[in-house]
């Protein structure tokens, strides 16, 4: 009897079919069999975009039974900041939430004493959840009362960065490897040779398959700015974050500021092109997908799903990570991984039906065996460990490669269920992956670097991060002014006047709180 075939009808079906599958089972879960159905908890997701079923597949079954613990998972269909507030204004939160780590809901939860604190269940409940969760985290997330209310997903420690050797920064500069190749694999690196190169790229190929080139691509323009022209930019040019054990003002950097200006003339001269001011991110999604980008300072992550398909339909059309924009230095970039921020956080509800499962139920997705169960599957019918080796079922690696829905719905690994992800898990249990993949995560390992003492937040509700919010927004309707301005010298008043206006703002008592709290950082994170 194959497991993937089981539907999950009560405990003790699971236990018996799961030993005519040769499933091994401890006497622990073994025990847990014996009792009644599992408890559902509701886990409140606040990402409009995600569509989770818990039960269906390989993945959710197995830890079901393991856990005693089933998911019934819910998610905004429209505005999240709307539907996670009106859950907690009618005081009506589901079970577990995970929510962005930077959203203001987080501390909100903790101010009005809506969640458990994580080490107050452990205590009562279960111990071994300080056996599997990571000490770094809870440090970094424990309040000044003490208590530890949310855990991160996504992280690394500075540890993990002295342990491993193959970690990547998600951040890249990548090219469309036809065109790229086809240019003669010119160097970008320079302001000189990514200026020719772009033009020559729009010049060769001024279509792509019927379709205007973009021949520079980016992240969306929100709030905030643009990482690609903001962020990631500066990272790709080693501006500091910080000089003299004092914030560093990345923005009017002589190096960024002139790279900027490189992007204001090609902007000039038609080269970038209105679609990358105004585009969605699904807008940008199928422009990925078309392969009609030349350039862009993107996250390799975020297009792995259009990877694929371009492999599939025209393999040479691939995305490929390059050396991108360097400084006048030719320094190497400097891009950081994430910090112990992670990227979300999961909050146990004070709504909760039973806590007493649900902080075993963390506990167990935290634990070496669940996360190699979200990562990788189930040992035996996913994947196989052959000389301390994962070796993963070709048919289960195929069907990964070209129908990622089918194989969400059969097996419901690669990390389905990322709300725990654990990132060293990749590094600690390397497995083949398409060249189309593994070409950009290799590309940034000599460059990857720990960041997380310069990923703090300022304190909500207080004048700091107040004042921070409006020069971020400030900086939103800037930059691309900066980039659209029709000449240098306009470039240069306009961005005098931002200073000026961020400076009357308050932006002095921004970089103070942000020395402030990058030393506190530090002093967490054991970092001179």
């Amino acid at each position: 009897m194959k497991l993937e075939k089981i539907v999950v009808t009560g405990a003790v079906t699971i236990a018996v079919l799961a030993a005519a599958a040769g499933i091994w089972m401890s006497q622990d879960h073994q025990k847990r069999a014996d009792k009644n159905e599992p408890v559902v908890l509701d886990w409140y997701v606040n990402f409009s975009w995600f569509n989770g079923e818990w039960g269906k597949n390989l993945v959710s079954q197995t830890i079901t039974h393991k856990t005693d613990v089933s998911v019934r998972f819910s998610s905004p269909s429209g505005n999240e900041s709307e539907k996670l507030d009106a859950l907690i204004s009618s005081d009506s939160l589901p079970d577990l939430i995970t929510l962005g780590c930077w959203e203001p809901q987080v501390q909100e939860m903790i101010d009005k004493n809506m969640v458990y604190a994580y080490n107050e269940l452990a205590d009562e409940y279960d111990t071994n959840f300080w056996n599997v969760a990571d000490k770094t985290a809870l440090d970094w997330y424990t309040g000044e009362d003490g208590n530890v209310y949310c855990y991160p997903n996504s992280f690394y420690t500075p540890k993990d960065l002295e342990t491993y050797d193959n970690i990547s920064s998600n951040e890249t500069f990548l090219v469309r490897k036809d065109i790229y190749e086809a240019m003669g694999s010119p160097d970008m690196s320079t302001q000189e040779g990514f200026e020719a190169a772009v033009k020559k790229a729009a010049e060769m190929f001024p279509e792509v398959d019927g379709k205007p080139l973009i021949p520079v691509g980016s992240h969306v323009f929100d709030n905030m700015g643009c990482v690609s022209f903001d962020k990631y930019l500066q990272d790709f040019l080693a501006v500091p974050y910080e000089k003299d054990g004092e914030a560093y003002d990345r923005y009017t950097d002589p190096e960024y500021v002139s790279w900027l200006k490189v992007f204001r003339k090609l902007a000039e001269e038609g080269y970038l092109k209105p679609d990358i001011f105004v585009d969605t991110r699904t807008q940008m999604d199928e422009k990925i997908r078309q392969g009609r980008y030349f350039c862009m300072l993107y996250q390799y992550t975020d297009i792995l799903d259009q990877q694929k398909n371009l492999a599939a339909e025209k393999p040479d059309s691939i995305y490929m990570a390059v050396d991108g924009p360097k400084n006048s230095k030719g320094d190497d970039p400097r891009l950081p991984v994430n910090g112990l921020n992670g990227w979300t956080v999961t909050l146990i509800s004070k709504k909760c039906k039973d806590p007493e499962k649900a902080i075993k139920f963390v506990d167990y997705m935290l634990s070496e065996e669940g996360q190699k169960e979200t990562y990788l599957g189930v040992e035996g019918v996913t994947y196989d460990m052959v000389d301390g080796q994962v070796k993963v079922n070709p048919k289960v690696q195929e069907l990964l490669n070209t129908d990622r829905q089918a194989y969400d719905e059969k097996y419901g690994a690669d990390y389905r269920y990322w709300m725990f992800q654990s990132l060293t898990m990749p590094s600690k249990y390397p497995q083949e992956t398409p060249e189309y993949v593994s070409q950009m995560k290799e590309w940034s390992w000599p460059y990857a670097v720990y960041g997380g003492q310069y990923d703090y937040k300022l304190p909500q509700g207080t004048r700091v991060a107040s004042i921070y919010d409006e020069i971020n927004k400030l900086w939103s309707t800037t930059l691309p002014d900066l980039l659209l301005a029709g000449s240098d010298e306009e470039f240069d008043q306009m961005l005098s006047s931002f200073v000026q206006k961020r400076d009357k703002l308050g932006f002095a008592l921004v970089q103070d709180q942000k020395t402030k709290y990058m030393k506190l950082a530090k002093e967490k994170l054991g970092i001179q």
